[in-house]
Parts: C-alpha cells; sequence; structure tokens
C-alpha cells in the first residue's frame, strides 16, 4: 500500500498547546500545513471554589472522581500546591477510586504515580463513561459521592447521565474556551478558505469550528466561509466533534477511527486528495450546469 499523502494540498489546523506537532505531521504526510490557533484555555478566577473542592477531597469527600482532560488535572494538582503539598493531593487522590476520559488525564495521573481505577473505551465521550459508570455500579449511584472535573466547557450531557443514576456531583471547573489573544491568523485563515486556497481543514475539538464561524460572523464573511467549508474536506477527530460541527451547519466528509491527532492526519491524508477532487468536480459540474 502507497503511503498515505496529502499531495502538496493545503492544509488548515485550528490546534493552539499543539500547534507545531500538528503541523510536522502533516508536512510529513506531505500536505502544507496552515496552522491558525482557535482557542486558548483561560484560567478561571475561582480560586477560593478550588481550594473548597481540594480540601473536600483530602478529607475524603468525594467517592468517584471524574477526570475529563490531562491539562484540567494538572492545574487542579498546581493549585493544590497552596495549601498542599502534592505528596498531600496525591495520597488524597490515592483514596478516591477515579475513571480517566482517554490517555492524557492517565498519563497525569501516572505522572503523580497513580492509576485511574476506571478508563473507558474509545472514542472517549460521554456515552462511554456513562456506560462504563452503568457496568461498574449497576444499582445505580445514588449515595456515591460524584466528582467531576470538567473541560473547557459544561458538560452537560455526562451531568444530566450522573442525575439520572442519582448522583449528585460536585462540578470543578478550572479554565474555559475563549478566543486567541491575536486572531489574525485567523482571519487570514478565513481570507485563505474563501479563495479556495485550502483543501483540508482539520478539526480536533468542536469549540476550534465555533471559534472560527464566530471570527468570520465579526469580519462579516460568515456565507462565505460556510460556502468555502462546503468546498473544502473537513475532517473530524470523533463523534462529539462531528455532532457539533453538524450543530454548526458543516458536515464532516471523514472522522478518525481513533481519537487521537496521529490518526486523524494519517487517515486524512489517505482520503482526502480523493475526496477534494471529488468534491472541486461536482462544484465544477454545478456551475456549467447553472450557466
Amino acid at each position: 500500500m502507497p503511503e498515505p499523502s496529502f499531495e502538496n494540498l493545503t492544509v488548515l489546523a485550528l490546534e493552539s498547546r499543539r500547534a507545531n506537532e500538528i503541523a510536522h505531521l502533516v508536512a510529513n504526510y506531505g500536505g502544507q500545513a496552515l496552522v491558525a490557533p482557535a482557542l486558548r484555555e483561560l484560567p478561571l478566577d475561582n480560586a477560593g471554589e478550588v481550594e473548597t473542592f481540594l480540601r473536600e477531597l483530602n478529607g475524603g469527600g468525594f467517592d468517584l472522581l471524574i477526570l475529563l482532560t490531562g491539562i484540567g488535572l494538572r492545574r487542579l494538582v498546581e493549585a493544590a500546591r497552596g495549601p498542599f503539598t502534592e505528596t498531600e493531593i496525591a495520597s488524597s487522590l490515592r483514596r478516591v477510586r477515579k475513571l480517566a476520559r482517554g490517555p492524557k488525564p492517565t498519563a497525569e495521573l501516572r505522572r503523580l504515580g497513580l492509576e485511574p481505577e476506571l478508563q473507558i473505551a474509545e472514542p472517549n465521550t460521554w456515552r462511554e463513561i456513562l456506560a462504563t459508570l452503568d457496568a461498574a455500579y449497576p444499582q445505580g449511584l445514588a449515595g456515591i459521592r460524584v466528582a467531576v472535573q470538567e473541560h473547557g466547557t459544561p458538560a452537560e450531557e455526562l451531568l444530566e447521565g450522573l442525575k439520572r443514576r442519582g448522583a449528585e456531583p460536585r462540578v470543578l471547573r478550572l479554565y474555559c474556551y475563549a478566543l486567541p489573544e491575536d486572531t489574525a491568523p485567523l482571519r487570514a485563515a478565513l481570507q485563505a478558505l474563501i479563495a479556495d486556497e485550502i483543501a483540508v481543514v482539520l478539526v480536533t475539538s468542536s469549540q476550534q469550528a465555533a471559534h472560527l464561524l464566530q471570527v468570520a460572523r465579526e469580519a462579516a464573511v460568515d456565507e462565505p466561509v460556510h460556502a468555502a467549508l462546503r468546498r473544502a474536506v473537513i475532517a473530524s477527530i470523533g463523534p462529539d466533534t462531528s455532532r457539533s460541527l453538524r450543530e454548526l451547519g458543516l458536515e464532516p466528509d471523514l472522522e478518525a477511527s481513533h481519537p487521537h491527532m496521529g490518526f486523524l492526519v494519517r487517515e486524512a491524508a489517505a482520503a482526502a486528495p480523493g475526496l477534494w477532487r471529488k468534491k472541486n468536480a461536482s462544484a465544477r459540474l454545478r456551475d456549467e450546469n447553472s450557466r
């Protein structure tokens, strides 16, 4: 089998923290990477809430801790270094049953010398979390003291599922998603999209696409951007991101078989050139028929 290749197509990536990594992957698969960071993780000003949460955790106040992100756990540990030592917070985490959503929070636990008692199957969505809990707690979650370390947006479906199972989840969110301080790369990417200079768009979180369209609205180019995105090949990292894209009026052309950046880029390189040629041929045919 030939090695997957973007065949020199321009590939837009909206990554922030892993911008260099995704650009390197795209280049390795023969693409011209255009990286326009679409979000930043903004710490919340809730030090008092975090300290209260940590004291509850240290006092054995929870039976189950659901960890949704690695960066969130890392920030929780960093916040704990005021009232507690890292050894004390590791000891507190050791006493609670931990569910890790995927490899990143698992890696952060291992950095502390810990392992999650519960891990979920791919694609690591709220559905797999609830299915894992149903297997671990067949009688439901009534009486189980559940804490949830959220990601940058409220985990509404997960929280509703926990409540339906009898839990009263204690939620801690340590950061939110905001636009980058410098949106010039995003605005330049919008113009490149409109000019049909971008063939492939890689989306690794739903918030990236939401921010791209927000900047398009603010620049009064949302309609041509939507049209350009329909002409490009949109590659989604997983089912939750695909669902959010559809809610934004964008249909993903492909979804990674595993929710990891490496799989996304490799599979996009394998499929995108053919998909792009097919979409452009259809667009040309529509133009000819409309004349």
